[in-house]
């Protein structure tokens, strides 16, 4: 069977028939029970309306017609041996042998026939003979079970229609449309998937346009090093001008970097924990990294014993590194400084400070964006590149965050700010 509506329905139906069936068989097989408890006190009631065994026949038969028509129906009066006493109506049958208290006896085909047995273990045998046998309970349980079995289909149909619509969407997005989302219905579970495909649809999408978006700046940010190495090799290849050698030394390692960090951020987007994680002293980490910039390190007088945060030392060093760099070639050539704090709440910030231009209250967050650059600055080339875009993926690997801020006296000031991890 293709259609999940059709299984969930059938076996819905399945499940009722069997539950109507165990219902019947209880019934059936706990009946007499009951039954033989209401007919023997039946028994002794009729009793005292029959005459003894020696009565005159006229006598036993005006007793078996008053009870006749006292119930409606055919009333048979038979002796323990079987035989004929008295009638009322057509004759009913003997009692079958293995009967030996008083019940209900069921044939095929007629109406069920009430048996007494008498104190004397005569017996009175009672029957309706009013058209075909009544069915009226199974009538009854068959309307119910249609009834519920017709409820049930819309239903069923109308839960297994939005598993239809969010598969119709799982097939659209899988083709390639990012912008397939799925009309939220209800607030069952059905509904909740339908959120959470929503949400991985929407996260997806933005991967991908993310990545798209890096890759074609990336080829153009990749174009300037490659044209300005073809040149210099043309040259070289005319004369020896050891300052294109310089220079093509520099191109080269401008490249090298750019391709590493486009690598490094299409793994940051890729992964969703650290795959180190280890107690980093902060403060020594800073301080090994500063002095390649030959930047100065203040650390607080609280803070100078081992300042630890939990992560990955590599991506640490990595977002050291993009800080004090970026400070270094926006800085107009003033000092730039570094520092480490551990604010009041116990977290960790770490400080990177410059005394350059300074940036615009507007594009403070938007230089956290691959390959971002100012309105001022898309004339000239120049730009922020992928650095602090990694540095803010891994300030939030670590379970931080990075902000962009003006400095006092003028400047830029970039806080990381890490939670803390003592143990």
């Amino acid at each position: 069977m293709r259609h999940l509506y059709l299984q969930i329905y059938f076996a819905f139906v399945a499940i009722l028939i069997v539950f109507l069936l165990l219902m019947s068989a209880t019934w059936w097989l706990l009946r007499d029970r009951d039954d033989r408890v209401l007919l023997d006190g039946m028994a002794l009631l009729v009793a005292e309306v029959i005459p003894p065994r020696s009565a005159p026949r006229r006598e036993l038969d005006a007793a078996v017609g008053e009870l006749a028509a006292m119930f409606s129906a055919r009333v048979t009066l038979r002796d323990s041996d079987g035989a004929l006493l008295a009638h009322a109506g057509k004759a009913l049958p003997q009692p079958p042998p293995e009967r030996r208290r008083s019940g209900v006896h069921h044939r095929r085909g007629s109406h069920p026939m009430a048996m007494l047995r008498l104190p004397d273990d005569r017996w009175v045998i009672a029957a309706h003979d009013r058209g075909k046998p009544r069915y009226g309970w199974l009538i009854a349980i068959g309307l119910l079970a249609i009834t519920i079995a017709a409820g049930a289909y819309p239903l069923v149909r109308r839960i297994t229609r939005r598993l239809e619509t969010l598969q119709s969407s799982v097939e659209a997005l899988g083709a390639g449309a990012l912008d397939a989302r799925v009309r939220v219905e209800g607030t069952d579970e059905v509904a909740n998937l339908a959120i959470s495909f929503n949400r991985a649809a929407q996260r997806i999408e933005e991967l991908v346009n993310a990545q798209r978006e890096m890759l074609a700046t990336a080829s153009h940010e990749l174009r300037s090093p490659l044209a300005r190495m073809r040149m210099a090799l043309e040259l070289l290849k005319r004369e020896d001008r050891p300052e294109l050698r310089e220079q093509l030394e520099k191109d080269i390692s401008e490249l090298d970097d750019l391709v590493g960090e486009i690598l490094l951020a299409t793994r940051m987007q890729a992964i969703d924990r650290l795959e180190r994680d280890e107690q980093i002293d902060l403060v020594a980490l800073l301080t090994e990294e500063a002095r390649h910039y030959d930047t100065p390190v203040s650390i607080a007088a609280e803070t100078r014993e081992p300042v630890r945060v939990r992560g990955d030392s590599r991506l640490l060093r990595r977002l050291i590194r993009n800080l004090l760099d970026n400070a270094r070639r926006h800085s107009g050539g003033a000092a730039v400084e570094a520092s480490v704090e551990r604010d009041r709440d116990g977290s960790i910030v770490l400080y990177v400070d410059d005394r350059g231009p300074g940036v615009a209250e507007s594009e403070r967050e938007r230089i956290f964006e691959p390959f971002y650059r100012s309105p001022g600055a898309r004339e000239t080339g120049e730009g922020f590149g992928l650095g602090l875009s990694l540095v803010k993926q891994i300030a939030q690997r670590h379970g931080g965050q990075v902000r962009c801020i003006a400095r006092e006296g003028g400047g830029t000031r970039f806080e990381v700010t890490f939670p803390a991890s003592d143990t």
